[in-house]
Formats: C-alpha cells, sequence, structure tokens
C-alpha cells in the first residue's frame, strides 16, 4: 500500500467555497472539509477517499466539522462512499457536522446509516 507523500499533505482548494486537508500518520488517515460540499466538490471528495483507501491507514476520518453546507450531491458522496466502503475494507468513518449539516443528514434518514464516530 502507498504512503501520503508530501504532495498530497495539506489543504487543497477545490474553489472559492469549499476545500479539503489531509493528513496521515500511517494509521490514520484524516479528510478535513471546510465550506459547501456541493456538486463543484463531490468529485474531489470521491477521488481524495479513494487515494486514502491505497494508504495502509486502519481508519480514514472524514471530518464533516468544518463544512457550512451540503447539498444532494454531498450527501450522495458520503453515501456512495459509505457503501463502497463496507462492501471492501469497512475503514471509513465521519465525525458529525454542526447545524445545517446535522439537519441536512437527519433529514434524509442517513444518521443511521453513516458510520460516525460518535
Amino acid at each position: 500500500m502507498a504512503s501520503l507523500d508530501e504532495a498530497t499533505r495539506g489543504e487543497h482548494r477545490v474553489d472559492e467555497h469549499f476545500s479539503v486537508s489531509l493528513s496521515f500518520d500511517g494509521s490514520l488517515f484524516v479528510i478535513e472539509l471546510y465550506g459547501e460540499l456541493d456538486l463543484t466538490g463531490a468529485p474531489e471528495v470521491e477521488r481524495t477517499i479513494a487515494r486514502a483507501e491505497e494508504t495502509s491507514a486502519v481508519t480514514i476520518l472524514v471530518d464533516l466539522s468544518g463544512l457550512g453546507f451540503i447539498d444532494s450531491s454531498g450527501v450522495r458522496v458520503l453515501l456512495t462512499e459509505t457503501k463502497r466502503s463496507q462492501a471492501g475494507s469497512d475503514r471509513l468513518r465521519f465525525l458529525r457536522g454542526t447545524g445545517q449539516i446535522e439537519r441536512t443528514i437527519a433529514l434524509c434518514g442517513l444518521g443511521g446509516r453513516l458510520p460516525f464516530v460518535d
């Protein structure tokens, strides 16, 4: 399995409203999402999780606490990546968001379907 190289560490701005920050310590791969997760950012989240799955990380943690907005594209990517992970290594976990993010996830009925760590 690959390791996270220096080129993929740190923050990656997708656009002026969304960015992704990565860190990897050998057992934990953390993907922090900031801003608005919508149609523009969803493909970057998919690519980043796929890259994390290529590492030796025991746990891949997607931190939603930095999001201020999520639309149906963002919700879809969280659910799709969860299903893909559960069919394979089952290493993907989520740290809950706040406010509107939690309300959106609850309204979609996904609170019990996404693997939250808390």
